[in-house]
């Protein structure tokens, strides 16, 4: 079962190269939960690193987007991809160093953050990108 589904009404910023982004992002965040409870550390690690790959990038492309039209509200948006890039990236080290491990919590917390950030963070950008003529 999955943890988050994408849906344009609750996640739709209207900006389509972000939404796919999103949609894929929690495609991602859906296979590590899968394999968290599945308990296989080896898929975890691998579906982890694909997870944090793939949110890096996705943050440096709003991020680039955001920078392109003059996004007043750029420097607190990158605030907090930095935050939380910086947590999964200490995590994603104590896990493969093996001094911690990816729980249901874990997916969780990403659950709740992208819940949280989408509707209230990243809907704010996409009027400024659409007349920036991202679309």
């Amino acid at each position: 079962m999955s943890l988050i589904t994408w849906t344009q009404e609750k996640f739709g910023t209207s900006v389509s190269k972000h939404d796919e982004e999103h949609q894929h992002l929690f495609n991602l965040l859906n296979k590590l939960h899968e394999s968290v409870g599945q308990g296989e550390r080896s898929t975890i690690g691998k579906n982890l690193d694909s997870l944090i790959a793939f949110v890096a990038e996705h943050f440096a492309s709003e991020e680039k987007n955001m920078s392109a039209v003059g996004y007043p509200s750029l420097t607190q948006h990158k605030q907090e991809h930095d935050t939380l890039v910086q947590t999964c990236v200490d995590l994603q080290k104590k896990f493969h160093a093996g001094s911690a491990e990816i729980t249901e919590q874990t997916t969780a917390f990403l659950r709740d953050w992208l819940i949280k950030h989408i509707p209230q963070i990243d809907f704010m950008y996409a009027p400024a990108l659409k007349a920036g003529g991202i679309q």
